[in-house]
Formats: structure tokens, sequence, C-alpha cells
């Protein structure tokens, strides 16, 4: 599997197929294995012509391992989904992400929209806004000396999938403490799109999370999508799912526009 650096980090990628550029961006605590090769992503992409670059996250799976949370900055592991399309000398890509990726890639479209032809979001919504998703009780799960001591049913859930794809869990903590930063509502009102239901295909591999709008546990294949639609980032999307054929995606072929704010706005910590 190829790596590069990013600085002093290594962070693992695969790279396949011919055709328009799309980077997948995984979730938290899973792999680009888990998230995209195994539920037929890559493969379906390239049956349709597409180039598929898919990165394991800094913590996970072959990417270097780091366990001070100040290394994990939403800003600092986009950061490496900007400096491998620069290994590859890819200038401009469809961008992918779920969960966690889809904050990452929500942090690229804000500050860096001239690398996006278009942004898919999977397993976010307003999330992105208001928090949900694994926090404080997920990290001591996965500190947690073994999964009998758990007793948080979102932790347990993360604890086990842990386990069982022997990631590094004390990575993982440091990870989740470290990007769990919200988009303010200056940020938000630059990305107004719509939001449509993302295929069930995804990630039946990855473990749920709990949100402010569901009182329990939910998969992250009952996720949702957002699109950004003419927004103020300088970039349009449309993207659909063909259920017959998950990864489909048609993307628009928009260029940029001009438009673009000059006021910055900072992301936060929840």
């Amino acid at each position: 599997m190829p790596s590069f650096h990013n600085g002093a980090v290594e962070i693992a990628y695969l790279d396949e197929g011919e055709g328009d550029p799309i980077v997948l961006v995984h979730g938290f605590a899973s792999t680009k294995n888990v998230n995209w090769v195994y539920p037929t992503w890559v493969s379906e992409l390239k049956k349709h012509g597409r180039r598929v670059i898919a990165l394991d996250n800094r913590g996970h799976g072959d990417s270097a391992k780091l366990y001070d949370p100040e290394a994990y900055h939403i800003g600092i592991m986009a950061g490496d989904v900007g400096a491998l399309m620069d290994h590859l000398k890819i200038e401009r890509a469809d961008i992918m992400g779920y969960s966690l990726g889809a904050r990452m890639t929500a942090w690229l479209a804000h500050r860096q929209p001239q690398r996006l032809r278009s942004a898919i979001f999977g397993g976010i919504g307003i999330g992105l806004i208001e928090g949900g998703g694994p926090g404080e009780t997920v990290a001591e799960a996965l500190e947690a000396s073994s999964l009998d001591e758990v007793t948080d049913p979102v932790g347990r859930t993360f604890r086990a999938f842990a386990d069982q794809t022997r990631s590094d869990r004390r990575a993982l903590a440091a990870c989740l403490r470290g990007s769990r930063r919200l988009m303010t509502n200056i940020d938000r009102g630059r990305h107004q799109g719509r939001n449509r239901g993302l295929g069930a295909s995804a990630r039946k591999n990855h473990p749920g999370f709990k949100s402010t709008r569901h009182s329990q546990p939910r998969s992250h294949a009952g996720g949702r999508r957002q699109g950004l639609q003419e927004g103020r980032a300088g970039f349009s999307l449309t993207a659909e799912v063909n259920y017959r054929s998950r990864a489909d995606l048609i993307c628009s072929n928009s260029q940029p526009s001009s438009s673009n704010s000059s006021s910055e706005s900072e992301i936060r910590r929840g």
C-alpha cells in the first residue's frame, strides 16, 4: 500500500482507476478499507470511469499513530487530504467524506474551495453546527482496560468496533478529543444547501453514534448527505446515488465562482 509524508506524519492511501479524480475520506475509528473498499465504493466508482483516491486518516488504519490531541485539529487532518492531492499532483477533485471525513471535507470547502470541484457529505448534517456524534464517553471507552468496564452503550459500540479492527485505541481517543470542533453559524451561512438521504450500503460495518436527533445510537449507514448548492464557497454540487449501482455519483463540473467572503470565521471547540 503506498504512503507519503505530510511533514513527519506518514499517511497511507490508495490510488486506483483512471478518469476524473474523487477523493474519499473515511469516518472516525474506520479505515479506507472499511469505509470504501469493502462496501464496493472503490470498485463501483472505477467501473464508472473515475480515478479513486482514499486515505487512512492519521491515527487510523496504516497511517501514523499520534497520541497528542493537538495533532488532530480538524484543520490539520483536512490538511492531510490537501497534502495528498499535492503529492499526487491533483489540483482539484470531487471530495466525498463520511462523518469525521465529512467534517474534514467541510473544512476544506470553507478554507480551500479552489481544491474542490464538488463536495459530498455523508453521516452529518446540522451536527456540523450543533454537535452530536461520539463524545468523551467514547474516548473513555477506548481507553478502558477491557470492554467489560464500559457501560455507556455508544462507548461500547465504538470500543467493540475498535477491538474488532485491531485499531490503536489510544490514538483514536486522542483523535476524538482533538478533532471535535463545530462550525460557527457564520460558516454555516456560507454553506447553505439541501439534504438528501444517503444510500444504506455505504458503511454497514461502521459503528453507530448518538446525535441530538436520535435517542438511540444509529447506524452511520443511515446518515445524511448535504450538498453545497451554488454556495459562496466557490463551487456547486449535484450528486445522486443510484441504488442499483451504489457508488454511481453524478457530480457537476461547474467552474469555481469568483465570489468569496473576505471575512474569516473560526471553527470552535464543541
